[in-house]
């Protein structure tokens, strides 16, 4: 294999009066194998996480990252993984994997993989995800030809463990990723378990958009002495997208989404609900009215998801309807409009849903729906953007003279969205393990 260095590793031109560029991936200290990984996926300069977090990492040191999608983490840890797992030279044994990323969902899970594989793709390293919902054959299989680098969900990984699948008493890197939406599916239990099977001896990074007290402590019992490094995406979100919002009855919902989706120049919409059960009724509505649709939250089988998102990914399907499954890191390019069906109940999902359009330098449009029974939580939502989101000209009315002293709803048995974790006992049954 050729590890020379190419352009994209190369040192910017410029005397000493030239205005300093971006440092290239070459000067933090990545090979050239990895870089030219880099450069042909179009990737020539770091984000700031990766230009902060990936020299710290190459050292060896924990780190403490808080970063909401978009801002380019998981290469920000992916890549000093890969350049010191190639550096060690050692190869993986059966069912011990050298390096753990745990994640909350398939869908990401199956994304970090992805990444992995692409950076990873000169180096000879060799990696596999596990995730419920799919059967355990071929993964087991995966496991026993030794992986350098695992991605897991966190009921799977606990499967494996348990049937002496997985040994993770060889990890020496370990990455917590999304670890506040950890907490808001119920797993730090699970996530604690699999840390109590991690070596003391090892590196540790915990990613997590916001850091309320238990990923603080978790974080404290995780890390140590950690660099922290703390980001907001590139252009922020909010002001990048164009946002909008209808007021509507909530009987009035569905015709509105229909009729707004009748617009030609809406290419691809991602829908969000707050429920399943919802994400399921609407995406019947739109398929009635002609629109190509699909549904994706949890109950959904694996197989289901997958067609779902492949779907949509490659056009086939005009609008997505999903729960805040697919809010965080989830990324399909090219989505034109998100519509919030529901307003979240939790401001800051309002800005993780919206974040999946206007990515990659493009416009994107945001409309969110509200009714007479939602008014506080888009009060809340704009407290929390500091700027008022304007009514539609379009698609709705003015603001109702009322929104300004809507009551306040009672508050959620818990903060964060919706979900409903199960209390297991120490050792779930399997079936149980794979819904996840």
């Amino acid at each position: 294999m050729n590890e020379a260095t190419i352009g994209a590793c190369a040192h910017p031109p410029g005397g000493p009066s030239a205005i300093p560029a971006p440092p290239a991936f070459a000067d933090l200290g990545l090979s050239p194998s990895l870089c030219e990984a880099l450069a042909a996926r179009g990737y020539d300069r770091p984000t700031p996480i990766q230009a902060q977090a990936i020299p710290h990492l190459l050292e060896g040191r924990d780190l403490l990252g808080i970063a909401q999608t978009g801002t380019g983490k998981t290469a920000a840890f992916a890549l000093p993984m890969l350049a010191r797992l190639g550096a060690e030279g050692r190869r993986p044994t059966a069912g011990h994997p050298r390096a753990l990323v745990l994640t909350p969902t398939r869908e990401l899970a199956a994304q970090i993989a992805a990444s992995f594989e692409a950076y990873g793709i000169r180096t000879g390293l060799r990696g596999t995800v596990v995730f419920g919902g799919v059967g355990k054959g071929p993964q087991v299989t995966a496991l026993r030809r030794g992986v350098d680098v695992l991605v897991a969900t966190p009921g799977r990984l606990l499967d494996l463990m348990a049937q002496r699948h997985v040994n993770l008493s060889r990890v020496g890197i370990f990455v917590l990723d999304e670890a506040d939406r950890m907490l808001d599916m119920g797993f730090l239990p699970d996530v604690r378990r699999v840390v109590a099977a991690l070596p003391a001896a090892r590196q540790s990074m915990l990613f997590s958009a916001t850091m309320p007290p238990p990923i603080a402590g978790l974080a404290q019992g995780l890390l140590r002495d950690p660099v922290r490094v703390a980001v907001t995406p590139p252009g922020s979100t909010v002001e990048r997208v164009d946002q909008q919002v209808c007021f509507v009855d909530k009987q009035g919902k569905r015709d509105l989404l229909a009729r707004i989706l009748s617009n030609p120049a809406i290419g691809r919409a991602l829908v969000f609900t707050r429920t399943k059960h919802g994400a399921d009724k609407v995406a019947r509505h739109l398929t009635q009215a002609g629109v190509r649709t699909a549904a994706l939250h949890g109950n959904k089988t694996q197989g289901a998801r997958e067609r779902a998102l492949d779907s949509f990914r490659a056009g086939t399907l005009r609008a997505l309807v999903a729960t805040d499954i697919a809010a965080r890191g989830l990324d399909v390019p090219g989505i034109t409009h998100v519509i919030n069906y529901d307003l979240p109940n939790v401001p800051e999902s309002y800005v993780h849903r919206i974040g999946r359009t206007a990515r990659a330098g493009r416009a994107g449009v945001a409309i969110s729906f509200c009714d007479e029974t939602e008014r506080t939580y888009l009060r809340d939502i704009q407290r929390e953007l500091r700027r008022e989101i304007p009514a539609s000209r379009e698609y709705g009315g003015p603001a109702p003279a009322s929104l300004a002293s809507a009551p306040r709803p009672a508050p959620s048995r818990r903060p964060g969205p919706r979900y409903r974790p199960q209390r297991r006992p120490a050792r779930a049954p399997a079936a149980a393990r794979a819904r996840r």
